[in-house]
């Protein structure tokens, strides 16, 4: 089966699509009410099935600064242990590599030493060395206890950092509202 495309009327074309408009238009009229009865049926449903009415109320906020009584940092306690050698029961400074010019001066010493064959060369492992575990403790501040004080109440609360004098806070007052239980 083949269908054939026809070029529309020229004289019709505009009657035509004018119409099409206001039938697409009485359809959503048609519908508007049905979509708006399902709309209203399900939110009264909703809230009766709870038995009570919920408001939600705009939340009552502002910005204002206390007055820092203490700042107490809190540590965390790290432990590590590491190897050192010790030479006769002195422990030996770990010898880090030189750098720079250092480095130039050590390797034309170390030279003129091998050359130069009178002298012995001094070792730094001389005597009873031996390598042992030294066990360390580190102490770095992760938070801060802050005691401060504002409309004459003291409060504490743990911050990441230091507020320094003044610290910001956020206040906010909301009524109570007896549940119906105890009223």
């Amino acid at each position: 089966m083949t269908a054939e495309i026809q070029p529309a009327d020229v004289g019709n074309a505009y009657t035509s699509s004018s119409m099409n408009r206001r039938r697409s238009l009485s359809m959503r009229l048609a519908l508007l009410p049905a979509l708006l009865l399902c709309a209203a049926a399900s939110l009264p449903a909703a809230a009766q099935s709870a038995g009570q009415t919920t408001v939600i109320q705009a939340e009552n906020v502002r910005m204002d600064y206390a007055q820092v009584l203490r700042v107490e940092p809190v540590f965390q306690t790290l432990r590590g242990t590491r190897l050192e050698q010790q030479c006769d029961g002195k422990p030996v400074p770990p010898q880090s590599p030189p750098k720079g010019l250092s480095r130039i001066v050590g390797a034309v010493k170390q030279a003129l030493n091998s050359a130069d064959t009178d002298t012995p060369s001094r070792s730094t492992t001389e005597g009873d060395c031996r390598t042992v575990s030294v066990e360390r403790e580190f102490r770095r501040p992760i938070a801060f206890d802050v005691d401060y004080i504002y409309k004459g109440m003291k409060y504490r609360s743990r911050l990441p950092n230091d507020p320094g004098n003044r610290l910001r806070i956020r206040v906010s007052v909301a009524p109570y509202v007896t549940p119906p239980g105890e009223r």
